[in-house]
């Protein structure tokens, strides 16, 4: 099939990418003309597993970047909105590039095209797209509006678009929904599983072929806003465990496997640690509220989940200072610039706000992350920020090693080579990446989230026996 996708940020990008390695010829439009011509000439934008691959595979073949919307429409059965919906100072989705979009697909459309609405965006505008549409058409010409929601996590997005949970269709007529079920099909019949030369699984758990749902527009726009403010939600909902944990000397570990074995709850996000962040949830969130407000529904749930979000980072904050006693002056090491591991995206992370802090105390800081240096130097220009090159350059002769993000590597270091360079053998470790008696053995004041702080083990003290007469 012949499809166009309007955007090439993180979903657009990978969606381009993934619909081409599916079979489809694909082109990607931006108005972003250095964009373009960068992804044309082969470079990637964004650190995301499998991306370089798939655009190095179907780049020039099944995958195309235009500057041209209208080359576009015109050419494509099928067109997607990918573009951003940022937040308003009120909290919902700022629409207009949607409805810019929408406005320039109109003018353009001259064969039956199905448009599908891809970025995350509240109930009701597959209606609004269509209105707009309809208006801005130059002629007659007949048009379905769809939403098709995606659920990809930044670091995993490929596989996530390859083996989804699920496939939400949400439209309104049964002729553009045959047209996506046609998009999808080389999933959902398991034919794209057999090639060769796919994506390998990310799981042995991973449904195959993934379920593919139906619904209208409305409940398709909607099942996007209510899972991630669901996930939120189950995120603040643990890290409230985790502080009442520290407050009885518990351990939120344990309590996350005992709680996460009921299988109505299970343990996936059950990880306690400073809080989420990313271009999804904060903005979801407050977007999911606001939909709900316009409706004239208090979800007052959404804000007591924002709020504890915020709270988590403050109450870090805290412990740091709690630890360290004073904060003027320290030099400390930071592990970790994106707000999650497996990304390069620094937008709301709670490291890059928690630097801020502590920078705003007199602190020093020696900075590492694997894929998010380049952004963070621009985000944090003029700050007392060193950028290291690895997590040891960064920890010497540090007062103390702060874990920010869960980077696999950041749970793999040596510990004795880690303890060696720092000043002082203390890790204040914001997402509970080692076992306590693990970094107590191995001599470290350790601090975490949810846990006791453990002191490093003293070992004992030779004795010496003397046998035998004084001389």
């Amino acid at each position: 099939m012949r499809v166009a996708i309007v955007g090439s940020g993180y979903v657009g990008l990978v969606a381009s990418a993934c619909f081409a390695e599916l079979g489809h010829e694909v082109i990607c439009a931006d108005n972003d003309a250095e964009k373009i011509a960068a992804l044309t000439a082969g470079e990637v934008p964004i650190h995301e597993e499998f991306l370089p691959e798939l655009l190095a595979r179907h780049r020039g073949r099944h995958l195309s970047f235009t500057g041209s919307l209208a080359e576009a429409v015109r050419n494509s059965e099928v067109v997607f909105i990918a573009v951003g919906t940022p937040p308003t100072p009120q909290g919902d989705a700022d629409l207009s590039y949607v409805e810019a979009v929408a406005r320039e697909i109109g003018l353009q459309l001259n064969n039956y095209t199905v448009i599908v609405e891809k970025s995350t965006v509240p109930v009701f505008t597959c209606q609004r797209v269509r209105r707009v549409v309809a208006m801005n058409a130059n002629a007659p010409v007949e048009f379905d509006v769809a939403s098709n929601p995606e659920f990809l996590r930044e670091g995993t997005a490929v596989t996530d678009f390859l083996y989804p949970d699920r496939i939400v269709i949400g439209t309104d007529t049964e002729r553009s929904a045959r047209i996506l079920q046609r998009l999808y099909e080389p999933m959902t019949s398991g034919a794209y599983y057999g090639r060769p030369n796919a994506i390998a699984s990310p799981s042995a758990s991973v449904r195959i072929p993934p379920p593919l749902v139906i619904t209208s527009s409305q409940s398709a726009e909607l099942i996007k806003h209510a899972s991630n403010a669901f996930l939120a939600m189950k995120i603040s909902f643990i890290n409230a465990v985790a502080n009442i944990c520290e407050a009885v000397g518990a351990d939120v570990t344990q309590v996350c496997q005992g709680v996460g074995l009921d299988t109505r709850i299970g343990q996936r996000f059950l990880r306690p640690g400073i809080g989420w962040g990313g271009s999804c949830f904060p903005k979801d969130v407050m977007a999911f509220r606001a939909v709900a407000q316009e409706c004239g529904y208090d979800f007052g749930l959404l804000h007591e989940v924002t709020r504890i979000n915020d709270e988590q980072r403050n109450r870090f904050l805290r412990k740091i200072r709690n630890t360290l006693w004073t904060l003027k002056g320290k030099r400390l090491a930071v592990l970790g610039l994106a707000f999650k591991g497996g990304t390069d995206d620094i937008r709301e992370s709670p490291a890059i706000a928690l630097i801020r802090d502590l920078e705003q105390e007199s602190c020093a800081i020696a900075a590492y992350d694997p894929a998010a240096m380049d952004r963070a130097r621009v985000e944090l220009e003029g700050l007392n920020v060193t950028f290291c090159t690895s997590p040891y350059e960064a920890a010497h002769d540090a007062d103390a090693l702060l874990i920010l993000t869960d980077w696999d590597e950041f749970g793999a270091l040596d510990l004795p080579r880690l303890r060696n360079a720092l000043k002082y053998p203390i890790v204040l470790d914001g997402r509970n990446l080692y076992p306590t008696d693990l970094m107590a053995e191995q001599g470290f004041t350790y601090a975490s989230v949810g846990r006791p702080t453990v002191a490093p083990v003293q070992k004992p003290l030779l004795s010496v026996t003397v046998t035998g007469k004084a001389q």
